[in-house]
């Protein structure tokens, strides 16, 4: 069996980074889940609202179960949200459901980081599951073509993960300037909302890190660096 302590140089830190930015993104919500809005809007009706407001025709807001599950579906053009966030009127609620009426919007406007982001998705899904392990293999091998195949699929993951930044950093800018400018939050509540957005926003950044630092790892022990497979 194939056993690197130097995998674990590598990993700990983006799994120590994702471990933080998933526990402070839950930390975050439940803190903002306790504040109420002051207008009282549910994030289903300032979901419908919203993508009313901003032309997202043909979306159906959905409740699903489970914590933070809330995500847009572009293929069935609907936005499933929690139900905290379904039923809240926290100001957690209201900047979730915000973001992914973003989402939305974005999918009725032909945002070009979320079209590319579409395109690959199959293909990181393929290089997430699979490259890591052709790469493995080919560590084990000591087969420099085996490992550049792994490299290969697995970039497509690192892609994945880098074009989502944008997509998820302009989805939480429309969220907070649309429920401003509806009245749906007023000037006093924009911090604490884009507080539970940006603490989202940090297991992408989270994702995209760790999985770059795989990748380099990969590469150098490719020999890109100057790392061998064999020391």
């Amino acid at each position: 069996m194939y056993f690197d302590p130097y995998w674990f140089i590598v990993a700990l830190p983006g799994l120590a980074l994702s471990f933080w930015a998933s526990w402070n993104v839950k930390a975050t919500f439940n803190k903002y889940s306790g504040i109420a809005s002051r207008r009282g809007w549910t994030g289903a009706d300032a979901a419908r609202e919203l993508i009313r407001q901003r032309g997202a025709h043909g979306v159906r807001v959905e409740e699903t179960p489970g914590f933070l599950s809330d995500h847009y579906d572009p293929t069935a053009k609907v936005l499933r949200l929690s139900p905290d966030v379904y039923h809240g009127r926290s100001l957690a609620a209201l900047g979730v459901a915000a973001h992914e009426a973003g989402h939305a919007i974005q999918h009725a406007t032909d945002y070009g980081p979320l079209k590319f982001r579409s395109l690959v998705v199959k293909p990181a899904m393929i290089g997430s599951n699979m490259g890591t392990m052709v790469a493995g293999l080919g560590l084990a091998a000591q087969s420099t073509g085996l490992v550049w195949v792994g490299v290969i699929m697995f970039s497509a993951f690192v892609l994945f993960t880098l074009v989502t930044l944008p997509v998820e950093f302009d989805a939480s800018n429309r969220a907070v300037l649309a429920l401003e400018q509806a009245g749906m939050i007023d000037r006093a509540e924009v911090p604490g909302t884009r507080a539970v957005l940006r603490a989202a926003a940090m297991t992408y950044v989270a994702s995209a890190l760790s999985a770059i630092m795989q990748l380099l790892y990969f590469l150098w022990r490719a020999g890109v660096f100057g790392g061998r497979r064999d020391d």
